[in-house]
């Protein structure tokens, strides 16, 4: 590959969109300021001190389970998970407990599916079933947390879980059966005919994979500190939660479907000062897929993300793919996105089956090293093979200021659909992509503002 030569295309670009009546920055000040952290009493359970054992030949999970309950009947406080390895099965957290990892505590959870079941209500993929408990769980519950400076081993691996996804490079062959041909189509075929969620009920040969920490319909969420590695499937996966902050955690998880953290039809979240280096999305906003994202049409709305280092990763932002209830009011500011196998750095993916909308994105601050792909990209036409529906996304109100980045492969591409433009208000302010060789594609779209961007252009042949 020879370098031909460099150019800079600048964009000088004022019009009257670009001046914003009222500051949208002042709506994140006011999410922040309406999340409260949750408070635990003073009164803590260790559970070596109630027969807990460290070490591979020692089960914890009934004694932490029950630590767990007996703290929530007593009012709260701490679950302690003192200095060592200790072996656990899946964990279900209850009403004001702080599941607590003391400096050099790891929890290694079993990778043997068998252990989590019974199945429970969850979501997969923006579809709601009764399947594996998640590593770390909780339904209807407030005031809870996972916090210390340990670390939760999901134990994942192409032997156990990760083959389940049916991709030869995470240990299936042909001779295996996968989530394709199993328990995918099946979800799929239930949410196109409104099947009631409590007859969609699957089995340990269905294949889907579990979340790693995962509550449903709570509140008063805190993950703080904790080290997250090799998860099964999506790691941090709140749904219908309200009131959630993760602050300070780290994702090392390269599993097939590794998101870092999904908020999914979830109000008032804050994710600060937490790196990501993941399999796939770092951070992925979900609202629901095709019939169960539009019969509950609660979207995720009122997100604030700062101070996060994005490494690898197939997005560093993104929402979607599965949006049909639709995103609200996202704030992003304050990160750094560096990494060769970084594929994009902001991402918004859906198609006319999916649907939903964004409303409200704005970015400030962000700081960007190397990415292989767009720093930013809205493709309409993701999943082609969904075929062609009724409910075309919606995409608007979007601002990206003071974004830099080294090196990528595209600038801006945004791709939206041939028959209607649904991509509408996008602003870019103050942006510098240096070693771009694709600097802006542009269809389906109108009213895209630029002011005071440049992109200096490597061409190659």
């Amino acid at each position: 590959m020879r370098l031909l030569f460099i150019w800079s295309m600048v964009f000088l670009i004022t019009t009257p969109s670009l001046l914003k009546a009222t500051d949208p920055w002042l709506k994140a000040d006011s999410i922040l300021n309406s999340i409260k952290e949750p408070q635990f009493p003073n009164r803590s359970y260790k559970i070596t001190d109630y027969k807990g054992k460290s070490g591979s030949g020692f089960d914890n999970t009934k004694i932490i389970n029950r630590l767990i309950d007996r703290c929530s009947k007593a009012g709260g406080g701490k679950v302690v998970i003192p200095e060592g390895v200790f072996f656990t099965g899946p964990i279900t957290l209850k009403s004001n407990v702080n599941l607590h990892l003391e400096e050099g505590a790891v929890l290694k959870f079993s990778n043997n599916p068998a252990d989590y079941t019974p199945f429970v209500e969850t979501r997969w993929e923006g579809m709601d079933v009764i399947n594996y408990r998640p590593l770390i769980y909780a339904n209807g519950v407030t005031n809870i947390a996972v916090t210390g400076n340990g670390k939760l081993d999901g134990q994942a691996t192409n032997e156990t879980w990760w083959w389940m996804k049916g991709r030869t490079n995470y240990g299936w062959d042909k001779s295996m059966p996968s989530q394709y041909d199993t328990g995918r189509p099946k979800l799929m075929k239930w949410v196109d005919e409104n099947t009631p969620i409590k007859e969609r009920v699957l089995t340990q040969k269905d294949l889907l994979r579990p979340q790693f920490i995962s509550p449903i319909h709570s509140s008063n969420i805190l993950i703080e500190g904790v080290t997250i590695v090799d998860a099964p499937f999506w790691v941090i996966h709140p749904i219908f939660c309200n009131n959630i902050i993760v602050r300070n955690v780290s994702v090392i998880s390269h599993g097939p479907n590794n998101d870092g953290c999904n908020p999914e039809s979830c109000r008032n979240v804050l994710i600060e000062g937490s790196t990501f280096d993941t399999g796939d999305d770092c951070i992925a906003i979900k609202s629901g897929r095709n019939n169960d994202g539009r019969n509950t049409p609660i979207p995720s709305e009122n997100i604030v993300v700062r101070n996060c280092f994005m490494k690898d990763g197939h997005g560093g932002v993104v929402m979607g793919s599965e949006i049909s209830a639709g995103v609200r009011n996202v704030f992003v500011e304050e990160c750094k996105m560096d990494s060769p196998e970084l594929e994009r750095v902001v991402r918004i993916k859906s198609n006319t089956v999916r649907g939903g909308f964004v409303d409200g994105l704005y970015l400030r601050n962000i700081e960007v090293g190397e990415c292989k792909g767009p720093i930013f990209l809205i493709e309409l036409d993701y999943e082609p093979e969904d075929g062609t529906g009724d409910f075309p996304p919606v995409i608007k109100n979007i601002v990206m200021d003071n974004v830099t980045s080294n090196k990528s492969n595209n600038g801006v591409l945004i791709r939206g659909l041939k028959e209607s433009i649904q991509i509408t208000d996008i602003d870019f302010i103050n942006c510098h992509f240096n070693n771009v060789t694709h600097p802006v594609s542009i269809s389906g779209a109108k009213n895209i503002n630029f002011k005071n961007f440049n992109t200096n252009v490597i061409e190659v042949k």
